[in-house]
């Protein structure tokens, strides 16, 4: 069996034995295949996820937030910063200015054990991640529907992760 076909296998069984919903893809005559699977999350209800295996890597390849409104040169400093503390993946930017975790690793890599690190380091990254890149990146709009929530008597209870700064006006100050 080809590395290709024996990470393909892993990963299928890894999804399948973890109750892990995807979709599989192959391409016609070519080797591998692809996974798109959904991680839940708390703070980051949800993150997409695609497994592409080829003939020599694992990319991972998981969406964490859409173009920053503002503040872009302070979002990619923070994402860089944090890059140096994370296993397996690292943060990007792709032409529109989307937010990704990413990461190629070798076939050979491709175990059950590792799925689960690599797995659980995406969750844990884009989970912990995504408030703070919500407030240096969208504080206007944050402000802006507080604010309008407010005025109308609507819910902020899914605002509340920001209702420090919100209330007292101050800029937000996320840890690297």
């Amino acid at each position: 069996m080809s590395a290709t076909s024996s990470a393909v296998e892993t990963i299928r069984a890894h999804l399948a034995d973890n109750e892990i919903e995807h979709e599989e893809t192959t391409r016609d005559g070519v080797e591998g295949a692809s996974f798109s699977l959904t991680l839940p999350g708390e703070k980051k209800l949800q993150t997409p996820v695609r497994l592409d295996v080829g003939p020599h890597a694992l990319g991972v390849h998981a969406f964490v937030c859409r173009n920053p409104d503002e503040n872009h040169a302070r979002v990619y400093r923070w994402l860089l910063e944090r890059n140096l503390r994370m296993y397996a993946v690292s943060f990007a930017v792709d032409r529109h200015g989307d937010i990704y975790l990413e990461a190629r690793l070798p076939l050979a890599s491709v175990s059950d054990d590792e799925l689960d690190r690599l797995l659980g380091s995406v969750l844990a990254n884009a989970d912990e991640s995504f408030n703070a890149i919500l407030e240096l990146g969208f504080a206007s709009s944050i402000r802006k529907e507080w604010e309008w929530r407010v005025a109308r008597g609507e819910s902020t209870r899914n605002l509340e992760a920001f209702r420090g700064w919100l209330e007292t006006g101050t800029a937000p100050e996320p840890d690297a």
